[in-house]
């Protein structure tokens, strides 16, 4: 999940910089994933109070990430549905196969994309 303000900024700089919510890979040293089976728990436990309309799910190659020099490690606590894929370094808009949406329906219920389950 990416701020939609990150992203478009990603769009004209060539790579995604982003870490989590409101701090960049600078600040963090690796760049937030989860596979498409962790989404759920992802949304519900960080987005919870925000506003998804404002938010762009990212669908990110992972080979693709470490042909660029950014190395990709699983890592994270196991009782929160880890490891979690973290990377090390930007996320090339290359590596960016998707691009898509995650909504909550009028009784609070997550509406994802159809994603497949890695």
């Amino acid at each position: 999940m990416a701020s939609r303000s990150v992203w478009e900024r990603a769009q004209r700089d060539g790579a995604y910089r982003g870490s989590t919510l409101g701090a960049d890979l600078e600040e963090v040293g690796f760049v937030h994933a989860s596979t498409a089976d962790q989404l759920p728990g992802v949304v519900e436990r960080f987005y919870a109070g925000e506003d998804l309309a404002d938010h762009v799910l990212l669908v990110v190659d992972v080979e693709a990430c470490e042909a660029a020099g950014s190395p990709v490690r699983w890592e994270g606590p196991v009782e929160h549905g880890g490891p979690f894929p973290h990377v090390y370094g930007p996320v090339p808009l290359t590596a960016v196969v998707s691009t898509g949406s995650v909504e909550r329906g009028p009784d609070g219920r997550l509406s994802l994309p159809e994603l497949g389950g890695a």
